[in-house]
Order: C-alpha cells, then sequence, then structure tokens
C-alpha cells in the first residue's frame, strides 16, 4: 500500500505520538520512512527580523530532534532517513510538500495538537498548512493535549 512515508517532526509529545503510527503503519507496509524537520524563517512568523546568531542554535536544536526520531526508529526496526529542511521564505506547508514531491513520498504522517479558537488564530495550525499543500495523502494523528 504505502512505501514510502514522510513523517514531519518537531519533538512534542504529539509529534513522537505520530511518528509511533507512522513506524507501525510502516511495519505493517513493509515501508521506509523519511524524518524531517523543517527551519521555518522566523521573520515570516513574528513580522521582525532576527539574528543572524539564531540560526546556529536551530539547526543544532533540529539535528538533535532528527537524531532522536532516529534513534526511535531504529528501536522499531524500521529502515529510516532524515532530513533537515531550510528554504527561506517558504512556509512549513509548502516545505513539506517540497520534500515530498522531491522524495516521491507516496504518505505523510503528522501529529496536530488541535488547537481551536484564539489559539488557532495566534498560533496557526502547521497541520492544516501541510494538508492544503500536501501531494499525497496526508494522515494526521491527534495530540492527548
Amino acid at each position: 500500500m504505502f512505501k514510502r512515508i514522510l513523517v514531519p517532526v518537531d519533538g512534542s509529545q504529539t509529534s513522537n505520538k505520530a511518528l509511533v503510527t507512522a513506524l507501525g503503519l510502516a511495519r505493517e507496509c513493509g515501508a521506509v520512512v523519511r524524518l524531517m524537520h523543517a527551519i521555518d524563517d522566523l521573520a515570516l512568523i513574528s513580522g521582525y527580523d532576527y539574528s543572524i546568531d539564531l540560526i546556529p542554535i536551530a539547526r543544532a536544536h533540529a539535528h538533535k530532534l532528527l537524531a532522536d526520531a532516529m534513534a526511535i526508529a531504529g528501536s522499531a526496526g524500521i529502515d529510516a532517513d532524515s532530513i533537515l529542511a531550510e528554504i527561506p521564505g517558504v512556509r512549513l506547508g509548502e516545505t513539506v510538500a517540497i520534500q515530498a514531491r522531491e522524495w516521491s513520498a507516496d504518505l505523510i504522517v503528522l501529529g496536530t495538537h488541535g488547537r481551536k479558537g484564539l489559539g488557532r488564530v495566534l498560533l496557526g495550525s502547521g497541520a492544516e498548512q501541510i494538508m492544503r499543500t500536501a501531494p499525497v495523502p496526508v494522515l494526521v494523528v491527534r495530540g492527548d493535549e
């Protein structure tokens, strides 16, 4: 059924829950998994320019998130690799869509915090962005919050 599963990760409990779901699905389907983390253009989020000094910190954090996710995949015995996506000026949803196309993913599995009301308005919804732009089916795993 699915052979190439793309899993955006951010280190949250919700993201880890989606990762575990994706790994179980990969086991059932005999699929490979690509873990990805995107460094958002912080200026798009805040409207302010940010210091160039933050970029190495963001990269180091992203590499740790990916290493932790790779360890989870390894302990599950699933064939996985990872990628850090940095596309300046491109929002999360489009970054994930680009990665899905470039890797020929046939499914994206991601977590959602399920924010509603003011929280959604203020923080936005990365899951919603991804669902709108995804070139392949998206499995959304709801968090426990």
